[in-house]
């Protein structure tokens, strides 16, 4: 009897908790593309001129490793507007770029995740005695 309460609060809480986080989460964003199969020689400069041609880019960014400084091989391009993101992600998806097919789609919103406090398992603990 105490193991079944106990799953079932511990649903509950995993539940709200998860409901809690996608509450404060924003919704995708339609105008951020991210870009994979990145050569190391591409800067951010050089991934803005390519995709400026599809419209008004307001930011991009590549992503490195902490440790060796070199590329990670994907970034990151916004755009202004979702129809330009669109018709650059349908264009440049396949495209060879400085030697290197690239990977378009859109980017997802990275959601954090919150740790199970003491005060849960805590709560957990006494529900199920």
């Amino acid at each position: 009897m105490r193991k079944t309460s106990l799953i079932q609060f511990t649903r509950q809480v995993i539940t709200s908790s998860y409901s809690h986080c996608r509450s404060f989460s924003s919704p995708p964003s339609n105008n951020k593309l991210f870009v994979a199969g990145l050569s190391w020689s591409v800067d951010e400069k050089s991934l803005k001129e390519a995709f400026s041609s599809f419209g008004d880019v307001s930011e991009v960014r590549i992503m490195y490793d902490k440790d060796s400084g070199r590329s990670r091989g994907f970034g990151f391009v916004n755009f202004s507007s979702e129809d330009e993101a669109s018709s650059a992600k349908d264009a440049m998806d396949g495209k060879a770029f400085l030697g290197r097919p690239l990977s378009v789609s859109f980017a997802l919103d990275k959601v954090r995740k919150e740790p199970v406090t003491t005060r849960q398992i805590n709560r957990a603990t006494t529900f199920s005695q």
